[in-house]
């Protein structure tokens, strides 16, 4: 039973720590490597708070624990 309890709380620890947040510089790097791959070359991405998106089409990501957002622009 205590192997159970403790392959529990493992699975519980991990899981935390796969859901942990990302900073926002960390998240924008991952993002504009995949943009990079993608071709596109004239691109913007901005970190700004919540209350400064106007346009959700343009969020690609979340960070700082949802508190910011990671705006797109195609400058193409």
């Amino acid at each position: 039973m205590t192997r159970w309890v403790v392959a529990g709380l493992l699975g519980l620890l991990a899981g935390a720590a796969l859901a942990a947040p990302k900073p926002c510089e960390e998240l924008k790097r991952e993002i504009e490597v995949k943009i990079q791959a993608a071709g596109v070359t004239r691109y913007t991405l901005e970190i700004v708070p919540n209350d400064e998106v106007h346009d959700p089409s343009m969020v690609v990501g979340s960070c700082d624990g949802g508190t910011k957002k990671i705006i797109y622009q195609n400058n193409g």
